[in-house]
């Protein structure tokens, strides 16, 4: 078998600073021990988000070109309209800035206090924006997606059994919408299969309760579907999201994953009430309709990575980078979540530190050793972003204490990422020399982009 290459040449280069190990431990500690309080410049391999962090294409930066910043109706939202509903066949198509900012609109609009709002597995933003409405956000992971060794090929599916027990216990008068994330960014970068997407839809039609994707990586979702799935193996990448989003009411959209931009986002629906009330929003919190927070060439640039990521090339390349880096850690002996997911290599931190007490956070730790050692920028996906408290205040563990190695699209080679093998080796040998943490500051809503840590007991290695 011939070596998968990268599916591109390289025209531009941006540099990259290296630090030594003695001001990466300065720049952390000026950071408050949190990574994402760092300067960019002085991480040396990235890999806090593949979120808005790839690199464009030749076909985007000439599409930005044709940028029409007219404010209403411009030809760049006419291709961006086009290309959406090309993909998804859904009615209502409204741009917004990012993804979290669709998810606001949603939340604001349908939720209500006391609502509960299920999914296989809610991230970060989404979760806060539904809490924040007054709602709550309820993960139905199916077993094996809690199992980070099981090696099934479809880990991110919503449990149907605990979707049709929340239904009979919580009534559908108090389930505004269900969703399903795909691909499960909070288990591992898992997928979901179709079967599993047809069934949730069927439960819920049952019940009449509308069914809203989180498409974030719908791209990656198809091309696992496409390699795993039985039925599939003919069908184009585009055919199979055209499926995906057959089943859905609505979706939220991150432009900045499996749209390859650097911003962007939408909201879509079927239903005309909801768009016009969507709308409604959309226009105080991002601008008009056919803008919504963003310019021309951003509409111009995601028409067209929209339709790259739905590229075969492109999908098998990807996701040869992230079994590569999963297979050779695996070889090493380091506890990660299996099998590779689509976007990322999730470390099992809480397997690497069980010296660590999951409240005194593995996840940022591992992290943290990570940049001392080599100057890499990973994130903790555990009891700092995932935790909850309970009603008398105390603190509730996460399930899994992971960190998570998010690749950017076409930013990194292959020895970039053989340099990140060797630093993560070396964490892993010196692993007894990482101490646990403290929250000092915290804020009520998503912490974890600016709380601040202490470390506790430790040799000072790390």
């Amino acid at each position: 078998m011939k070596t998968i290459i990268e599916p591109f040449r390289i025209k531009t280069t941006e540099p990259i600073k290296i630090i030594s190990r003695q001001d990466r431990i300065k720049a952390l500690a000026n950071a408050n021990e949190n990574v994402f309080l760092l300067n960019a410049e002085d991480c040396s391999i990235d890999l806090l988000t593949d979120s808005g962090t790839g690199a464009m294409s030749t076909r985007q930066w000439a599409a930005m070109m044709m940028g029409d910043e007219s404010y209403a109706g411009s030809r760049s939202w006419i291709r961006f309209e086009e290309t959406v509903r090309q993909i998804t066949g859904i009615r209502h198509i409204l741009p917004t800035h990012q993804g979290r900012a669709a998810e606001s609109i949603l939340a604001e609009t349908l939720v209500k206090k006391g609502d509960i709002i299920p999914n296989n597995s809610h991230f970060d933003t989404t979760r806060a924006n539904i809490e924040y409405a007054g709602g709550t956000a309820v993960n139905l992971l199916c077993p094996e997606g809690g199992d980070a060794q099981d090696l099934s090929p479809f880990k991110g599916n919503m449990d149907i059994e605990k979707l049709k027990s929340c239904i009979a216990e919580h009534g559908k008068d108090k389930i505004p919408f269900a969703m399903i994330t795909v691909t499960n960014n909070a288990g591992g970068g898992q997928p979901v299969s179709m079967a599993n997407i047809r069934q949730v839809k069927q439960v819920l039609a049952q019940n009449g309760i509308p069914l809203v994707i989180d498409a974030c990586r719908f791209a990656e979702n198809a091309y696992f579907i496409h390699e795993r799935e039985e039925g599939f193996q003919d069908k184009s990448l585009l055919e199979i999201a055209r499926e995906m989003f057959s089943h859905a009411d609505a979706a939220t959209m991150s432009c900045k994953k499996d749209g390859l931009a650097n911003i962007g986002g939408f909201l879509i629906c079927n239903d005309d009430e909801w768009g016009q009330n969507f709308r409604n929003l959309l226009i105080i919190r991002e601008g008009f309709p056919t803008y919504g927070g963003l310019a021309g060439r951003d509409l111009e640039a995601i028409a067209v990575g929209l339709m790259e990521a739905l590229e075969i090339d492109y999908q098998v390349y990807r996701h040869a980078t992230v079994k590569y880096v999963s297979d050779r850690l695996v070889e090493m002996g380091v506890p990660i979540v299996r099998p590779a997911g689509g976007h990322a290599v999730f470390l099992n931190a809480g397997k690497i530190l069980e010296n660590i007490p999951a409240l005194q956070y593995p996840g940022i730790g591992l992290v943290n050793a990570l940049y001392i050692e080599g100057g890499v920028r990973g994130v903790e996906l555990g009891s700092v972003m995932f935790g909850r408290f309970d009603e008398k205040g105390n603190e509730q563990a996460a399930p899994l204490e992971l960190v998570r190695l998010a690749f950017p699209r076409r930013v990194y080679t292959q020895s970039h990422f053989d340099y990140l093998l060797e630093v993560i080796n070396q964490v892993w040998q010196n692993r007894q020399a990482i101490p646990g943490y403290a929250i000092t500051y915290q804020t009520r809503y998503l912490r974890h982009f600016t709380c601040h840590f202490k470390k506790l007991a430790g040799n000072g290695f790390y």
